[in-house]
């Protein structure tokens, strides 16, 4: 088989690793190309970005290939980091109580609490405090409960484009578990230390 564009396509292979990848692991994937032209290929491409319009270069690094960022823009690049904000980590109780609120908006505490089995404020302060939730007006019930619905950070948050694309009830639940299994083996993971 042949690849009209090597050169595009072995730059893509570099790019999505996510550790350095070798020459002998391309020829793996790319069996029908010979490893001269894989070579020469990438060759070509580390000398394309180490010219000085590119802001990252192709480094061999553990005897892969990898993009990096050039050590002239590193002093740049750490403030720039820095000056990001941290990705929101939530708790399995927000989780819950967000994915609560996006399917049964707008709800009031005592609803969420009534589904959830627990309470609930301190969770909804945390996630108000992230702007993943806000107020939407109030039930026209005795007392008038405060409503809440999720906002736009919520969609952004979660890469949708409205509430209509959450996924359903079950994939939600999975989601949950699965974050609550990693977040098990985090722990687990953990070094202990050594008694002396």
């Amino acid at each position: 088989m042949s690849y009209p564009n090597l050169s595009a396509l072995l730059e893509a292979i570099v790019y999505l690793a996510k550790e350095p990848v070798s020459i002998d692991s391309i020829h793996k994937a790319l069996p029908d190309v010979d490893r001269e032209t894989i070579e020469r290929t990438i060759a070509l491409l580390v000398e394309k970005y180490q010219m000085e319009n590119h802001g990252i270069e192709i480094r061999e690094v553990a005897d892969g290939l990898r993009f990096a960022t050039k050590p002239e823009h590193h002093e740049i690049l750490k403030k720039f980091l820095q000056s990001l904000t941290p990705p929101t980590r939530l708790s399995l109780a927000a989780l819950e109580t967000l994915a609560v609120i996006a399917y049964k908006q707008p709800v009031t505490v005592p609803e969420i609490q009534e589904i959830r089995g627990v309470h609930a404020s301190g969770v909804i302060k945390t996630l108000l405090d992230k702007k993943l939730v806000a107020a939407g007006g109030r039930k026209e019930v005795l007392g008038r409960p405060i409503l809440y619905k999720t906002t736009k950070e919520f969609l952004i948050h979660f890469g949708l484009n409205d509430i209509g694309e959450l996924p359903s009830m079950e994939e939600f639940e999975e989601l949950i578990k699965n974050q609550a299994t990693s977040e098990e083996t985090l722990q687990v993971e953990l070094p202990l230390e050594e008694v002396q």
